[in-house]
């Protein structure tokens, strides 16, 4: 479903382009040396926007040098302090993340909305299920899909009213289910690029479960301009889940793929701790596009592994290396992992 496009720093949402990754810091962000760390982390991991906490005064003055020393848009968050918003913008924010049911009364939202006008700032408009108002939770006998549409509408209309419509929508829930039915419903009602995510989703099991089955659902029907994988944890963990969930759905090209087989009585080798280790080695590899299977034993393995355009299936102790459909060699176990990184190191060089 093809929406308006929104300029974020130096990158664009909506329309044709392609889906964003965005994931948000969990630094103090008035430590600026640690937020920048983290930040150049995520960007290195394939973080295409990040987002950074803005409780205080001393955070938003924090993004002006934060800025200074990141690659990719900068997005403050802003809750209930009006004037936040107005520093996060003043210090080189590209976007602010704001709901201005908590901002306070019009003329605040006002003051907010002229800034942001001025410097042709977009705004996020977020909603999410565990802050819902009440009279809307009292309209539809609780927390629903469509209250949360409501709501968000709600919110938009008051800066359209205000006279300006550069806008981003998020709305969220950690029921995986009403988040995707607030979506579907959303998508037919504006024309706003959509930020999509399961809020709160957990922790890295139970949170990669939840955003995948989400997501999957969202953005397989065309809704969705750039996503986040909400996870209790690191958030280079995020990035590689956002990463893993897009290509999956064929929405990203890029990036090495990993099959590996999920062993049995047959595996002579240590087929689990070689796979992590392949899936973390290849991370390196993200300019490539290409498939490489990691398989236990003789029986599915070489079959497998043929599918593949690098492979390796293992035997008692050792293993074969097979690039293309054909076997190259039989190697002991602890070379297998060199030899998977040199021949991909190989392709990057014929590029």
């Amino acid at each position: 479903m093809k929406t308006s496009v929104v300029k974020i720093g130096d990158r664009y949402i909506g329309g044709d382009n392609p889906i964003l990754i965005q994931s948000m810091t969990n630094t103090k962000t008035w430590d600026v040396d640690a937020t920048v760390g983290q930040i150049l982390q995520l960007e290195k991991a394939g973080c295409d926007i990040i987002r950074c906490a803005c409780p205080d005064m001393k955070a938003a003055e924090a993004l002006s040098e934060i800025k200074k020393r990141i690659h990719i848009p900068l997005v403050a968050d802003i809750h209930f302090d009006y004037r936040l918003a107005i520093a996060a913008m003043e210090n080189g924010a590209d976007k602010i993340r704001i709901n201005p049911g908590n901002i306070g009364s019009i003329d605040r939202i006002k003051a907010v909305v002229d800034v942001a006008k001025e410097r042709n700032i977009p705004i996020r408009v977020g909603v999410n299920s565990g802050s819902l108002e009440k009279e809307l939770v009292e309209k539809y006998h609780g927390v629903t899909a469509e209250g949360l549409v409501e709501s968000a509408l709600d919110k938009v209309k008051i800066i359209q009213d205000l006279g300006y419509d550069n806008l981003v929508i998020s709305i969220k829930s950690s029921d995986v289910m009403m988040c995707v039915k607030a979506h579907e419903l959303i998508a037919a009602k504006t024309s706003h690029p959509l930020h999509v995510g399961i809020t709160e989703a957990g922790t890295l099991i139970s949170g990669n479960i939840k955003s995948a089955a989400g997501l999957a659902m969202i953005l397989s029907q065309g809704i969705g301009d750039t996503i986040r994988v909400s996870l209790t944890g690191d958030p280079v963990e995020e990035i590689k889940s956002a990463k893993l969930i897009l290509r999956t759905l064929g929405l990203r090209k890029g990036g090495v793929e990993v099959v590996s087989c999920p062993t049995c009585g047959r595996t002579q080798i240590d087929l689990i701790g070689l796979a992590n280790q392949v899936e973390t080695m290849v991370s390196e590899f993200d300019d490539l596009d290409v498939k490489v299977a990691v398989m236990g034993c003789v029986v599915n393995g070489p079959g497998e592994a043929k599918e593949a355009d690098l492979g390796v299936a293992g035997g008692i102790g050792e293993g074969l290396l097979i690039k293309k459909g054909e076997v190259v060699k039989k190697l002991p176990e602890s070379e297998l992992l060199g030899a998977l990184r040199h021949e991909l190191e190989l392709l990057r060089e014929q590029k």
